[in-house]
């Protein structure tokens, strides 16, 4: 199976959450924000490069969080907790907005389905 990489970009006690533009099935829904590991690219290297591009931000990638969730049946996703390093992140590609959540606030969002699981492990390792 071929990897794609989330970020659970964690700052200040907060958990950073991206809403989806496209494609039209997943509009409107909220990930974790990252995209496909390219061949012979490991996937710390593609975390990063994809979260500068769609966010306009450097992350250190920290830890993977346990567990890989298919996102369709040749790809599955693989998420790793980061921190940011420096930016303000911004909604460049695939995003109309963006939201930093307090752990309380992250169960009452509209995740991907795929990305719920990782992003209530992250925030459940944030300090108040």
């Amino acid at each position: 199976m071929k990897v794609v990489v989330g970020g659970a970009v964690l700052h200040e006690g907060r958990l950073l959450a991206a809403r989806r533009t496209a494609p039209a099935r997943l509009a409107g829904r909220w990930e974790l924000p990252g995209g496909k590991v390219e061949p012979g690219e490991s996937e710390r290297s593609a975390l990063v490069r994809e979260l500068k591009e769609e966010l306009g931000v450097l992350v250190e990638p920290l830890e993977r969080v346990p567990g890989g969730w298919a996102v369709s049946p040749e790809y599955v996703l693989h998420v790793w907790t980061a921190r940011l390093l420096s930016g303000t992140p911004a909604p460049l590609q695939d995003h109309d907005a963006l939201r930093w959540l307090l752990p309380a606030q992250t169960p009452e969002v509209n995740w991907l389905p795929q990305d719920r699981p990782a992003a209530l492990w992250s925030a459940a390792r944030l300090t108040p």
